[in-house]
């Protein structure tokens, strides 16, 4: 059974930065296509951010640039660096794999909460 446990939620300045991480058990990392979703209050969960099983990575426009998705496979632990946080990146965010290319999601976990204000 695929298990997700994100952390490293919380409360940040606009301008700031977070490190969220999202442990994996049951699969493991180097066979699967991993993404980070979030959703803001009253909106849809998207998805944001991309690692493949060969290590590329994508991002959707609105984090290019601020985000960056990585893993350890070791640790098997996926990460997203957020830079230059704004209002807008407000959100719970989640880890599951990338239903584009892996055709189903996994179970969800709890998610973590960030918050961007001032």
């Amino acid at each position: 059974q695929v298990q997700l446990a994100e952390s490293g939620g919380g409360l940040v300045q606009p301008g700031g930065s977070l490190r969220l991480s999202c442990r994996v058990s049951g699969i493991r990392l180097s066979g699967n296509d991993m993404a980070w979703y979030r959703q803001a209050p009253g909106k849809w969960r998207t998805i944001i951010a991309s690692i493949a099983r060969d290590g590329t990575t994508a991002y959707t426009d609105s984090v290019k640039g601020r985000f960056t998705i990585s893993r350890d496979s070791a640790k098997n632990t996926v990460y997203l660096q957020m830079n230059s946080l704004r209002p807008d990146d407000t959100a719970v965010y989640y880890c599951n794999r990338d239903m584009r290319t892996q055709g189903y999601y996994s179970s969800w976990g709890q998610g973590t909460q960030v918050t961007v204000s001032s």
